[in-house]
């Protein structure tokens, strides 16, 4: 794209911008893969062939098939799963080590947004090389962090459907894990949603938290804010529930994506794991592929890897 180099090149001026990635991997040390699912699968087996490490943007790849050959080949491999730094993920991992919520039996999480007209990208595809939609897209990240949270489910149960006239992938999808010890994921994902509920609602027997809204690193970035601005990944307070008596404002963490990056460096040096194991990333495309034999049959489903 013409434009986007330009914009690139006039942005980065010591980057080379180049139009294909076969005329780049002499320049490379990493290759970040942010393009559409449907090439992750062929960038990251092309990069282990030159023992290159990489980033995959998630998902993995667009098929479960591809994911499992991308892991299968050895290579340096971490994905882009960024919504683990998101600063009310990391607040909930934080009240969660302290306890104070007590035995915790449901976990509520959502992407929800409401956009009725259906757009002219590969999103919105139904060819499943492409790998669109939103259980592929939101939940990705949904079941990355219900999985983060309380281990991999022992069960799935879904109902992924097209509702707006028109629509070729699924744009109203909801997700019920149950993981061990009785705990159960509840996840909503979707843009048929003029009325959003919380961002998160987690729930104990002696209290709960619930969060709205979005973290806002992302909206951040697109306005141009970079990590070590001021303010960046701050956000509203939350709200708390201790022992059923008395609801009050929490304080947010900030969000930390620059976290990742600062993981791939440590990796990339021989001094730590990959800030996310791709076998974590192949797992949420099982429980994804998972969910569409659950919906498709009604039934909940066991997983097992």
């Amino acid at each position: 794209n013409e434009e986007r180099s330009a914009r690139a090149a006039a942005r980065y001026p010591d980057a080379h911008v180049v139009s294909d990635v076969a005329r780049g991997w002499e320049l490379m040390d990493l290759l970040v893969i942010a393009t559409p699912n449907r090439s992750h699968a062929e960038l990251a087996l092309a990069a282990a062939e030159r023992d290159l490490p990489v980033v995959i943007d998630k998902p993995l790849a667009a098929t479960l098939d591809e994911a499992q050959e991308v892991v299968d080949a050895g290579g340096r491999v971490t994905v882009f799963q960024n919504r683990r730094w998101d600063g009310d993920f990391l607040t909930l991992r934080a009240i969660l080590d302290e306890g104070r919520l007590g035995d915790v039996v449901r976990f509520e999480s959502r992407f929800e947004r409401f956009r009725q007209e259906i757009r002219d990208a590969w999103r919105e595809s139904g060819d499943p090389r492409d790998g669109g939609g939103q259980l592929a897209d939101l939940g990705a990240h949904l079941i990355d962090q219900a999985i983060v949270l309380f281990g991999p489910p022992r069960t799935v149960y879904a109902e992924v459907d097209s509702r707006r006239p028109g629509a070729e992938t699924d744009d109203d999808t909801f997700i019920a894990l149950d993981h061990d010890g009785g705990i159960r994921s509840h996840l909503h994902m979707g843009v048929l949603a003029p009325m959003a509920g919380p961002r998160f609602r987690l729930t104990g027997l002696r209290g709960g938290v619930a969060i709205d809204g979005l973290d806002p690193q992302e909206a951040q970035l697109k306005a141009g804010l970079l990590p070590g601005s001021v303010g960046f990944g701050k956000r509203e307070p939350g709200r708390i529930l201790i022992s059923g008596s008395e609801e009050r404002e929490m304080p947010l963490l900030p969000g930390r994506y620059e976290d990742f990056y600062a993981g791939v460096a440590s990796w990339l040096s021989g001094g730590g794991e990959a800030p996310v194991d791709p076998a974590d990333s192949l797992r949420v495309m099982k429980v994804i592929e998972t969910a569409r034999a659950s919906s498709k049959e009604r039934e909940v489903m066991p997983f097992s890897e």
